[in-house]
C-alpha cells in the first residue's frame, strides 16, 4: 500500500457512545479490520518515554499531541499490514478514535481515504458518563475512572473533536442512535458500513470469466 490510501470508515461519536463496542463486532466479520486509537495508546509500554507521555494526557481527559497521535497509530497500523492480520486490498478498515480534531484530519488525509463516517449520536451526556463508569469498572480502564476526567473528556470533544465533521462532505455522514438497544445499533451500523464494503471489495473479489471458453 505504499503510496496509496487505506479504504476507511471512521467510528465518530462522543466518549462512551459505542464506538469501540461497534468496532469489535464487525472486527469478527470477514471483510471488516477494525483498529482503535485507544487500543493501541493502552498496549504501549507505560515505562516508555512514549508510553508516559500518553498515559499523562489521557489521564487527565486530555487530547495526546497530534503528531506523537499519528506517528503511534501509523507505526501500528504498518505493523499489522506487514503481519498480514490487515490486509488492505480485503479488509475495509474500521477506525475509531481517530481523527480527534481538524489538525489530525488533516494529518491522516495522506494515510486513509474516508468512504464513510458512523456517526453515534447521543444527546443524553449523563447517560454516557453512567455507561463510561460502568465501563471503567468492568474493563480497569483508568482513564475512565474519574468523573472529573470523563466530563473534561466531554468537553473537550465538544470544543476539539466535533468539528472534525465538518472536514468531510455531509454526503459521507450517516448518524446511528447510541442509546438504542444494542442489536439495533449494530443494525443500523451493518445498514451503513456492508454497502461500502461491497462496492469498494466485493467487485475485487468475485472470479473472473473467460467470456471465449464459455461461447
Amino acid at each position: 500500500m505504499s503510496g496509496e490510501r487505506y479504504q476507511t470508515v471512521l467510528l465518530f461519536g462522543a466518549p462512551g457512545s459505542g464506538k469501540g463496542t461497534q468496532g469489535k463486532i464487525l472486527a469478527h466479520i470477514p471483510g471488516f479490520f477494525h483498529l482503535s486509537c485507544g487500543d493501541v495508546f493502552r498496549s504501549l509500554d507505560i515505562n516508555s518515554a512514549e508510553g508516559r507521555l500518553i498515559y499523562e494526557y489521557s489521564s487527565t481527559g486530555r487530547l495526546v499531541p497530534d503528531e506523537t497521535t499519528i506517528r503511534v497509530w501509523k507505526r501500528h497500523l504498518d505493523a499489522l499490514t506487514v503481519l498480514s492480520h490487515y490486509k488492505p486490498y480485503e479488509d475495509l478498515l474500521i477506525l475509531d478514535g481517530i481523527p480527534r480534531n481538524v489538525h489530525q484530519a488533516e494529518l491522516v488525509k495522506e494515510h486513509i481515504d474516508v468512504l464513510k463516517i458512523v456517526h453515534l449520536v447521543c444527546r443524553d451526556e449523563e447517560a454516557m458518563v453512567h455507561r463510561i463508569r460502568r465501563r471503567a469498572i468492568r474493563d480497569n480502564r483508568a482513564d475512565d475512572a474519574s468523573e472529573d476526567v470523563i466530563r473534561k473528556r466531554f468537553r473537550v470533544y465538544e470544543d476539539e473533536t466535533r468539528p472534525v465533521l465538518e472536514c468531510y462532505s455531509k454526503e459521507l455522514i450517516s448518524e446511528v442512535d447510541a442509546i438504542a438497544p444494542p442489536a439495533e445499533v449494530l443494525r443500523q451500523v451493518l445498514n451503513c458500513v456492508v454497502p461500502v464494503q461491497n462496492a469498494h471489495f466485493l467487485v475485487k473479489q468475485r472470479p473472473q470469466v473467460n467470456m471465449s471458453s464459455s461461447l
